[in-house]
Parts: C-alpha cells; sequence; structure tokens
C-alpha cells in the first residue's frame, strides 16, 4: 500500500500536539508509514529519542460510526493493567482543529507483526505452534475478562448483539453496494433465520487476527500487544472466534483473500486444535460455529465493499484498491458455499 504520508499526517501539528499535552518532543519529527491505506492509517513517529505511533482514521469521507479512534483509545487504556496485553497510550486528540479528524498517539512496542507469508514461513515450524496456541490463549483471556473491571463495563449493549449486527452490515452493504451479488439474499437470509441464542457477553475485539498482534522480542513466543481495537464492543465472544477461524488458513482450502495462506503452513495449528483449544479454555459447548463463519465473512465482506465504494468514488488515497472487487466476491461465494456444506444452517434455506 501506497500513503503519501505527508498529505495524511501533518507532522509539525503532531508535534505541536504532543507538546501542548505535555509529551517531552526532542527534536522535530520523522514517520513511516506501518500499515493502512484501506482502512485506518498507522505511522510510526520519532523524534530520534523516543518512539510512538499515530493513528488516525483513511483520508476521504467515513461512513458515520465507523473509524472511532476515541473507542480504540478507551478499550486500550483500560486493559492496560489486564491479562490482555496492549501498548500504552499516550494521548487522544479529538480537537478537529489540529488534523482535521481525530487521532491518537501510543507508545511503539518492540517486536514483531507477523504479516505476510513469508513472515511465517521464517518462523521453525515448533514456533509457528506456539504462535498458535499463544494466540488462541489471548483471546480467551480478553473473553473471560470482567469488562466492568476495566472501566469498559458500558462499552456496548450486549442484549441483541448478533440482531444488531447482522442489521447493521445489511443496511451498510445497501447503502454502498454499487453492483448486484448472487448469494447475499441468501446468506443474509440463512443468518437471520439461524441466528444462535447468546452464549453471554464478554469484551469483543471484532478484528481478531495474527496480523493485528506484535509478537514480543527475545527466546520464546510471547504477545507483546493486541492492536486495531476499533470495532471493538460488548457482545457475543464466539464472533471473536469466528473471526479467527475465518482468518485461520489451512493447507488444500481456499484462502482468505486477506490473510492468503498466512497461517497454512506446518507448525500450526488447525481449525480443529484451535475450536478444542478454546472450549476447553473457557468450559464451553458450541452448536453452531458456522454461523459465525458464514457471518464472519459475511461482514468482512462488506466492510470491503465499503471500501472499494470509497475507491470507485476516488475518495481514497494511494494505491492497493484494485483487487477490492474479487476480494468481495470471493467472500460471499465462501459463505454460500459453507451454507451448502453445514447441516445446521441448511434448515434456513428454502431450496
Amino acid at each position: 500500500m501506497s500513503v503519501d504520508i505527508k498529505e495524511a499526517l501533518d507532522l509539525d501539528i503532531v508535534e505541536k500536539y504532543l507538546r501542548y499535552v505535555g509529551v517531552d518532543v526532542a527534536a522535530p519529527l520523522s514517520a513511516r508509514l506501518i500499515s493502512g491505506g484501506k482502512s485506518n492509517l498507522t505511522f510510526g513517529v520519532t523524534d530520534g529519542a523516543h518512539r510512538w505511533v499515530v493513528r488516525r482514521p483513511p483520508v476521504g469521507p467515513i461512513l458515520p460510526g465507523t473509524h472511532s479512534m476515541a473507542r480504540e483509545y478507551r478499550v486500550m487504556g483500560g486493559l492496560r493493567d489486564s491479562r490482555v496485553p496492549v501498548p500504552r497510550m499516550v494521548a487522544l486528540c479529538q480537537d478537529l482543529s489540529y488534523l482535521g479528524v481525530e487521532f491518537y498517539v501510543m507508545e511503539e512496542l518492540e517486536g514483531r507483526v507477523i504479516r505476510t507469508r513469508a513472515d511465517s514461513a521464517s518462523l521453525a515450524p515448533p514456533t509457528r505452534r506456539e504462535l498458535g496456541r499463544e494466540l488462541v490463549d489471548v483471546l480467551a483471556a480478553l473473553h473471560d475478562l470482567e469488562p466492568g473491571q476495566f472501566g469498559l463495563g458500558d462499552l456496548g449493549r450486549p442484549d441483541g448483539y448478533l440482531e444488531r449486527q447482522l442489521s447493521r452490515w445489511t443496511a451498510q452493504l445497501a447503502e454502498v453496494q454499487t453492483r448486484e451479488f448472487e448469494h447475499v439474499d441468501v446468506i443474509a437470509r440463512v443468518l437471520s433465520e439461524t441466528r444462535p441464542r447468546h452464549p453471554g457477553a464478554s469484551l469483543v475485539h471484532g478484528d481478531y487476527r495474527l496480523d493485528n498482534v506484535i509478537l514480543a522480542k527475545g527466546d520464546g513466543i510471547r504477545i507483546a500487544g493486541v492492536l486495531d481495537w476499533e470495532m471493538a464492543t460488548l457482545g457475543d465472544p464466539l464472533a471473536d472466534l469466528g473471526t479467527l477461524l475465518m482468518f485461520w488458513d489451512e493447507p488444500g482450502q481456499r484462502f482468505n483473500p486477506i490473510t492468503d495462506g498466512l497461517m497454512a503452513l506446518e507448525g500450526f495449528p488447525n481449525r480443529d486444535d484451535v475450536i478444542e483449544q478454546y472450549v476447553s479454555s473457557r468450559g464451553l459447548q458450541l452448536d453452531n460455529l458456522d454461523w459465525y463463519l458464514v457471518f464472519s465473512e459475511f461482514k468482512l465482506a462488506v466492510i470491503l465493499e465499503q471500501i472499494n465504494a470509497r475507491h470507485r468514488r476516488g475518495e481514497t488515497m494511494g494505491h492497493g484498491f484494485d483487487g477490492l472487487d474479487q476480494m468481495v466476491s470471493h467472500l460471499f461465494d465462501s459463505a454460500r458455499e459453507r451454507i451448502a456444506r453445514s447441516r445446521m444452517l441448511r434448515q434456513g434455506q428454502s431450496g
């Protein structure tokens, strides 16, 4: 992804804001793009003596209620002393006279993000297995937290979570959709007719996957920080498990278009192992996990179509958007195929 840093992040203004909130800035700032372009933008910023991360929404118009910097900042600030590792928050700017958008600053964690298949391939198979198990352990720890103990008890309304989520993403697709998708109506209807009973509320990350965590430096595998909390809320924890499994690519199967085989390598546990570990850790019984996998694919397809619609209107910055059409179609096709394979979801079909 190519992004014009000068257009997206005015470093003189960021320096001015940091000084305003009492942060000691030793010299003029420099920045590098860490990730983003299709969604929120993340920059590594340094004055030569200190290292921070600045996160802001994508450039261009965005839908109301999306890309909340304040939500991410609040959640990570609340979890600072929990069993879920997060970076230390520095400052949140909600004064639009600075950058024109909200942004926040946090300390940069030392470590490594596994973003590509080449990154995964650089790890030995035993290390991959350890990493896979650590990823599941942290997710289970998140779901076992009592949100009220960390000032997050009012982050969302867990009652009716799945119903609201399905309504939200269906409505957002209708708002941005500029082309017909063959299976959307069937997918939405099956999800509505086979919606699971709520298993109890927890703090939900919303986009939990391997490339949204930082691995600590040093020997062994330990997650130093969980990132990208923009969709965090109180809701059904199995939605997070479904998301993780959707991104958990396996050899011989169609890869998710985002992760593209990131974990389809020797050593990583398979999906059945992930489910067994999570269920055992939390003492659960699962009877409709296919629903969560289909919903995760549907949700991701809508998110990508939102970005695609912005790109078609010329409202995105940089390159790397040309494959979104195929990604969205791939996800809807995969969701429809999963419905056809699932005994429990087929009962929601009318033929």
